[in-house]
Order: C-alpha cells, then structure tokens, then sequence
C-alpha cells in the first residue's frame, strides 16, 4: 500500500540486509518497498534509468547528489512505466526547470507507487556498496516505519537477485514492428529481454524494420519473420537461469545469420558459447564507464547497467562449438569483458547499451557494424 508525499515531510528509513540504517524523508510514494541496492553514477538521464526495464527488482541510489532538477516529460521514457523498485536521493530538486517539464519527478514517483527516500548521505551508501557489494535493502516511510529489528527481518526475507529469472516479466506479451525510417533496408528479429524503446529507433534510424518479439518466442517465431539479422536486448536478472534465451542464440548461431546482443543479450552469447557468468561485487551503472574497444584501441565513454559479467579470457581467443571466439571489448576501471565476437561467423554483442538515450553516443557505431554484418550477408 502507497500514498503521496506532496506536500509533506514523511520520514523514512533505508534497512540494508547487513543491519546499516540511513534515515531521511519520504520521496515519491509512502509504504515500503524491497530490492537489491545498486548505484548510478550518471549526472543526468533519471528518466532513462528510472523507466529502463532491466533496473526490475532494483532500489537505485543515485550519486549525483540533486536529482529532479529538469521534472519528467512524456518523449524521454524508455518504457511504458517505471521499473525500478525503489529510488534513493540525496537532495531532490525544489522546483524543476526545463521547458519540456510536465510535473515533478516527485509527482511521477508518488503516481505510479514507487517507494522513494531522500536527505540521506548517499555518498556514504555509495561507499558501503562499494566496499560491501550490491545487498538487498528495505525502503519504509509512513506508517511502515517500525522497530529496527522487524525492518530489517522484512529486509532479510526478500528474494535474492542471485538467481532470479526476470526477463521474461518485464518483456511484451505481444508481438509488434517498428518500422524502418525511409527506405526499408533489412528486417531484424529482436527478441525483447527488456529492451528499451530507443534501440528499436537506433536501428529504424538506419533502414531497419523491427520485429519484436516475445521473450518467450521460438526459433519458428523469429524466422517466420524472414530475418536478415537477430537482436538480442537487454534485460534484468541472473542470466545462468536463461535457458530458453541461451538455446534460441544457439539456434540462430547455428543459422550463422548476424546476430547482435546488448548487456543481457551480451551474457546470453557467453553462455551460448560455452563461457560462464558471474555476479559483480557492485556492478556497472551510469552514462560514464570507460570501455576499450581492443579491434582499434579506441577508448568509449559508454552507458551502463548491468550486475553480472561474461567469465571469458581476455588473453587468447577461444575454441567454441560455432568457431573462434574473442574478448573485443573491455571495461578499463576492472577489466571486466565488455563484448564478444566470433570470428568465423557473424556475431557479436557489448555488455553495455549503445542506444544511449541520455548519452554519450560514443558507442553508437555499433548499429553500424550490425549493418555490415548484414550486408555482408546478403552480398
């Protein structure tokens, strides 16, 4: 049960699972909320993050510490809601100024029923994340305050991320296209984990018709569409419990047409190669991670969310069941394998989002090499 804030000085409490509490006031709804406490480094792009469905289950503290400063517009959503579980801010903006503004960030939170906390040391949460890992956390404000023991056994009992099968709850439940800008140039097959809405309009952008599919969808499903390429999209949760995913890849794999896959679709390649995934200690998320590109030794600001990572060698390329594999890609703050490419077939994919709703746009050229793949293809 939650109700607004507007207006008043609600306070709250945020509980993580190894017992520390930070207090400040209500923002957004009042009631209680649960997920796993993770932090964006981003100095803009809320909306992006707050509507970006792989953020599902997750209770996102943001560092940047004034938050809500240009409101919430109607273009910006990546999605038809907010998906996050909860929202953390340090000082959240009096009164936003931005002449697409259409209410308070406030007002969008409280509107669709999600649990926020402000006033509190989010440098300091930040830190402790850092130090600890990304942990489970409780959010309660109003009537749900009660004792610090009780919150924290609620905290406690709250389904783990490790593990958690999440793609197919926030993917469509239907199947729809978007349609190439101009000229129609190729069709893709994107199987929807989560995907956001500018990837779609990233490759319409370029002569392509986007067919979205299903999380669920079939092999049968993806080439009744006669697909010149198939897309992979991001998405919440563990990817070893992919399984369904993992064996479509490998169907389109075994096709050998391009295929392309961002973030979730990125770990679905590792596995569908036979390499492993692992949980981050606190993960990856912002618009300011720094990713090598190691095929030309370009350096890219690029746009991150993500809490598992492909187990790969960065040394050496790899023997695969579809041919040669290697590590094209790579996070410079710790190394963590941040693409993939086969080398005998066309395939690729990037751990991070190229789409890049609120910038920056290095990595935008990614939609271009999957129009060479695809053109190389079709030549």
């Amino acid at each position: 049960m939650t109700t607004s804030t507007r207006g008043a000085q609600v306070p709250a409490v945020l509980v993580l699972e190894d017992g520390r509490i930070f207090r400040g006031r209500a923002y957004g709804a009042v009631g209680e909320t649960f997920g796993e406490a993770v932090f964006s480094t981003g100095m803009t792009g809320y909306q992006e993050t707050l509507t970006d469905p792989s953020y599902h289950r997750q209770v996102v503290v943001m560092t940047a510490p004034h938050v809500g400063n240009t409101g919430v517009n109607d273009e910006d959503p990546e999605s038809k809601r907010i998906w996050v579980s909860g929202y953390v801010v340090r000082d959240p903006a009096r009164t936003p100024s931005n002449w697409r503004s259409r209410r308070t960030l406030d007002e969008e939170l409280a509107n669709q029923h999600v649990v926020g906390i402000s006033g509190i040391d989010t440098r300091a949460l930040t830190r402790h994340l850092r130090e600890r890992g990304a942990m489970r956390v409780g959010i309660f404000s109003g009537a749900a305050v009660t004792d610090e023991a009780a919150m924290l056994a609620r905290v406690q009992e709250a389904p783990e991320m490790k593990g958690a099968d999440l793609s197919a709850e926030v993917a469509t439940k239907e199947a729809y296209v978007v349609p190439a800008i101009g000229t129609r140039k190729f069709t893709v097959a994107a199987v929807d984990l989560g995907i956001k809405g500018m990837t779609p309009h990233r490759m319409a952008e370029r002569g392509i018709e986007v067919h979205v599919l299903p999380a669920t969808a079939t092999l049968e499903e993806i080439y009744a569409v006669a697909p010149d390429g198939v897309f992979f999209s991001n998405g919440p949760g563990d990817p070893s419990t992919a399984d369904h995913p993992v064996a479509l890849m490998q169907g389109v794999l075994e096709r050998q047409t391009p295929l392309f896959g961002i973030c979730f679709g990125n770990q679905i390649l590792g596995r569908a190669l036979g390499f492993g995934t692992y949980k981050l200690k606190y993960g990856h998320r912002g618009i300011n991670q720094p990713v090598q590109d190691r095929s030309t030794g370009k350096v890219e600001v690029t746009a991150h969310n993500h809490g598992f990572a492909v187990d790969a060698p960065l040394d050496k390329v790899s023997d695969t069941a579809y041919g040669r594999a290697e590590v094209s890609h790579v996070c410079l703050n710790d190394q963590v394998v941040e693409g993939l490419q086969l080398l005998d077939r066309p395939a690729f994919s990037v751990q991070y989002h190229p789409e890049a709703a609120a910038g920056p746009h290095d990595a935008a050229y990614l939609f271009d090499r999957f129009v060479s793949l695809m053109e190389g293809q079709r030549a």
